[in-house]
């Protein structure tokens, strides 16, 4: 049925589709409704401890047989900076006045941790078929370890040079994400934003500079995308926004209701809500800050300050402060549940392409 089954031989999935792990607005509910529907589920781990992918495991693997992605960071931590953090309350402080809060009591830091020897641990323990990282690669020694377990490996690049680098490093499949897609950029060796190529034309080019397959990512969230993104090379996808507003995603309904709002131009990329790049509809603060703003302390610690401000708004069911990731093509989500809408976006993808070969 599938014109290039290099990624379905290798993942042993039904359909060339991985679902996009999404920190924050998905569990484990969301992974069984891809994998039943024929996709490839993924997990995000970068916000949870070892403990707790051991446990959301668990639970998929009650459910369902089908193969599983865990995803992990693979930054440089950077200690937080008491000058960077106390100028970002100040630059915050008319918002914490707005909503009564003090700028100086203590808040619990941001989670966003890298791949370590304790989620290596888990993941031999666990045997994931797939893991994928983002932000580059582990150090060797744990790589090593993840694909001595069986794994197959896969990552994301923004640009050729960094696909090129990730499969001299071992890698089985490239994630190239366009410039379009939602959440953070898996930028690594580039910080420049304004440089970032759109999936048309990185699509192309990772296929042509590497051997291995790759798998297209940002904007893509119907059949039609499916269809042009493997018209382009691409072995398969990887979607993420059109599943934020299923009955599986685990975002507010202030959230949903903000995303079934937006209109195609409602995306920027910004630093404000983390301090590293990251596409998502534009809130409030994003709007008056940013959404690129050299106040924004290193990644993580600029999620630090503004979770209270997150916690105080949302209670209000307003989303002034919540990092609303998503790509451009958000417009094409839907609200069917997860595995109807992953047999519908294969269904429509192989539809597409027969009636474009006649």
């Amino acid at each position: 049925m599938w014109p290039d089954r290099r990624l379905i031989d290798l993942i042993k999935t039904e359909h060339p589709i991985v679902l996009a792990p999404m920190a924050g607005v998905m569990d484990a509910a969301l992974v069984i409704a891809a994998c039943e529907g024929g996709a490839l589920g993924s997990l995000p781990c970068a916000m949870i401890s070892a403990d707790k992918a051991r446990e959301q495991i668990g639970v998929i693997r009650q459910r369902v047989a089908s193969p599983i992605n865990l995803n992990f960071f693979c930054h440089t931590p950077v200690d937080a900076n008491a000058a960077d953090e106390a100028r970002w309350r100040e630059r915050l402080g008319v918002y914490y006045k707005e909503h009564g809060l003090d700028p100086n009591a203590p808040v619990n830091a941001a989670n966003r941790a890298p791949f370590d020897e304790a989620m290596c641990a888990m993941v031999e323990a666990m045997k994931p078929e797939v893991v994928s990282f983002h932000f580059g690669l582990p150090d060797k020694a744990l790589l090593d370890r993840v694909k001595a377990a069986g794994c197959v490996v896969i990552a994301s690049a923004t640009i050729v040079r960094e696909a090129i680098w990730l499969e001299r490093n071992g890698v089985d499949a490239i994630i190239a994400q366009g410039a379009e897609a939602g959440g953070h950029r898996g930028m690594f060796m580039t910080a420049q934003i304004a440089n970032q190529p759109g999936l048309m034309a990185l699509v192309p080019q990772i296929v042509d500079a590497v051997k291995v397959p790759v798998i297209a990512a940002g904007g893509i969230a119907d059949g039609r995308g499916i269809a042009a993104a493997l018209a382009l090379g691409a072995s398969g996808v990887q979607i993420g926004s059109a599943f934020l507003r299923c009955p599986e995603a685990t975002g507010s309904a202030a959230a949903k209701a903000a995303l079934a709002a937006a209109d195609d131009d409602a995306t920027v990329i910004t630093n404000v809500m983390t301090g590293r790049p990251a596409r998502g509809v534009a809130n409030r603060v994003m709007r008056d800050i940013g959404p690129v703003s050299p106040d924004a302390p290193a990644f993580p610690h600029a999620a630090t300050a503004l979770a209270p401000l997150k916690a105080a708004a949302e209670k209000q069911g307003k989303v002034d402060f919540t990092n609303l990731w998503a790509g451009q093509a958000l417009r094409l989500g839907t609200t069917l549940p997860a595995a109807e809408l992953t047999r519908k976006l294969a269904a429509d993808a192989l539809a597409v392409m027969k009636r474009l070969a006649g």
